[in-house]
């Protein structure tokens, strides 16, 4: 089995406590600073849901009144990947805010060209914070690199008293406070803790579906105490989120060897080595979960991840490699498991793999779906619409 391990042989067992995790509870250290006047903690709101993290500590997921830190690759090259995201937020009656006025992490900076510096990083993601919280609603992050990299920047905000006075004074010329929310939440861990929510409005039958999961290393390996775990999901030695809805859905979550693998966009990989990037992505990840899962599609929950997984098989295909695996996130997979449309929500034609056959298994009719958009798309050019709204898609 190449070195395979089988999911059934995973053992359930507890969790590591918090007393061997390798940093002090940022829930002590941020109260901490703001009992000396050093920030403002935004609280999360109720009601919330508590998930447990890898070293057994609890941690709030809000529902609702979320503030969405989009993604620059979401918006540019997936975007039915965010829409996804928002379309589940009406379909389970959720107040939400899409902001005009934030910006991007710029963690391009930090992790593939090293053109900027701490200060400046740090003071991007607390402006957003600070965005976030004169609204009243609470930041959840779509991106993961973002998300590790407001992790990373909290890190050095908690510890170095030089750098959060240099931030606190770039604050003070915006007119912002500087806020650290109490959780720094991914979007993929609010699908996670929404999981019953969204079975219960399921309407498309996964059982024949059979799910490879790519976890993103951005999630999980970046401060992994934040990431979630399960004893229930592969015996808590793998991150819970995505495997977890994936089940929920009734979809079989098969299991290879290379779980554990970067999707190979790497950052500065997928600027200065694409044919590296392109061939781990595709024979690091793509064959080998197709020599040992077959499965019917890839599942993951990062921007870059998608992006990577999904389009490196293009190029792949030319050289005859056994690919052609479509890849999704897990909001686009719950969102179509509800009764998204697949193009005008889910928006599966910028996708450059196959997933035709996969929409077929779920007992979709793409061709059918295809004219209903092409239709749109004849409304829009015509100026007949200026856009699409929610109501066209059914929410």
């Amino acid at each position: 089995m190449s070195g395979l391990i089988p999911i059934e042989s995973l053992r359930r067992k507890p969790l590591p406590r918090p007393e061997d995790a390798p940093t002090r509870d940022m829930h002590e250290v941020v109260n901490e600073l703001e009992a000396a006047g050093e920030l403002i903690v935004h609280r999360v709101p109720e009601p919330y849901v508590e998930v447990t993290t890898k070293y057994g500590r609890k941690k709030k997921i809000p529902e609702q009144l979320t503030w969405h830190h989009k993604s620059c690759g979401q918006c540019g090259h997936i975007p039915g990947y965010s829409t996804s995201i928002y379309w589940l937020n009406r379909k389970l009656g959720f107040d939400y805010l899409d902001p005009t006025d934030q910006t991007s992490c710029t963690a391009w900076n930090y992790y593939a060209s090293a053109t900027s510096n701490a200060a400046a990083q740090a003071g991007v993601a607390m402006r957003n914070f600070a965005a976030a919280y004169e609204t009243g609603y609470f930041p959840i992050i779509h991106c993961a690199t973002s998300y590790g990299h407001y992790k990373e920047v909290r890190e050095e905000l908690v510890h170095h008293d030089g750098l959060r006075s240099q931030v606190r004074d770039i604050m003070a010329k915006m007119n912002k406070k500087l806020v650290m929310p109490e959780e720094i939440v991914h979007y993929s861990e609010w699908v996670h803790a929404m999981r019953d929510r969204i079975v219960a409005g399921q309407v498309l039958d996964f059982s024949d579906i059979t799910v490879t999961v790519h976890p993103a290393c951005h999630y999980y390996k970046l401060v992994q105490e934040d990431a979630i775990y399960d004893p229930d999901i592969y015996g808590g030695e793998r991150t819970a989120t995505v495997s977890a809805l994936v089940e929920s859905l009734g979809a079989t979550v098969a299991d290879y060897s290379t779980f554990f693998d970067c999707c190979g966009f790497g950052f500065r990989h997928i600027l200065v080595e694409r044919d590296f990037t392109r061939s781990f992505a595709t024979q690091r990840k793509i064959e080998v979960m197709k020599e040992e899962a077959d499965p019917d599609v890839v599942i993951t929950h990062d921007t870059g991840c998608v992006t990577t997984l999904d389009k490196s098989q293009f190029a792949a295909q030319v050289h005859n490699k056994n690919v052609g695996v479509p890849v999704m996130s897990d909001a686009q997979f719950a969102a179509l498991a509800m009764g998204a449309h697949p193009y005008r929500v889910c928006q599966l034609h910028w996708h450059t793999t196959d997933y035709t056959a996969l929409l077929e298994k779920m007992g979709i009719d793409w061709e059918a779906a295809w004219i209903e958009f092409e239709k749109d798309l004849a409304r829009l050019d015509s100026h007949e619409i200026e856009f699409l709204t929610w109501e066209d898609v059914g929410v």
